[in-house]
């Protein structure tokens, strides 16, 4: 079966949660863990749109936490395939803590995490190209390609000589400073 491309838009998700008192800490934060939660089920449901199949979380790179979100915010969630390689997909999110009252948002963190479409056995299986259109998605989709080696760097599935030697240079500069 030929699997037509698909645009980043027909995976984007939204999704919001209100935080409660068992989602928080003894100082009225929404406990990371939880987000992280809520963060891989917004990017399994944009992975799982584009692939029209069960994924699987494979990675998730590092969350940095920039902004508390306390008890009785909003959190929103949106999430969109950036890029997809053979079988697995770079999904980016972006998570903001909207205040109920006002409708004020503030930037709380961002992340990518990475799916695999499986088939019924949980094997891997191809997924549709994506189509970038805007030049945020398009920068994105150019960016995804660094980002995936640097996780396979990290993983020792790549060789740092087998690696794109624009993202090498960068790599051998971030080593070498003094």
């Amino acid at each position: 079966m030929s699997k037509q491309p698909k645009t980043v838009s027909q995976s984007r998700v939204r999704m919001t949660e209100l935080v409660m008192p068992n989602d928080t800490n003894p100082l009225g934060n929404l406990m990371g863990g939880r987000l992280l939660q809520w963060m891989d089920v917004c990017a399994a449901i944009a992975a799982q749109r584009h692939s029209n199949r069960i994924c699987v979380t494979v990675s998730v790179d590092s969350v940095e936490f920039r902004s508390a979100i306390k008890l009785g915010e909003v959190v929103v969630i949106e999430g969109a395939v950036t890029r997809a390689f053979r079988t697995s997909m770079e999904v980016g999110l972006t998570v903001y803590a909207e205040n109920p009252f006002t409708g004020e948002r503030r930037l709380s963190n961002r992340a990518y995490y990475t799916f695999v479409a499986v088939d019924q056995n949980g094997h891997p299986i191809p997924v549709p190209e994506i189509v970038p259109e805007t030049p945020e998605e398009k920068e994105e989709y150019e960016n995804a390609l660094k980002r995936r080696e640097l996780r396979l760097l990290l993983a020792g599935r790549l060789k740092l000589s087998e690696a794109d030697s624009a993202l090498r240079e960068d790599l051998l500069r971030i080593l070498h400073r003094e």
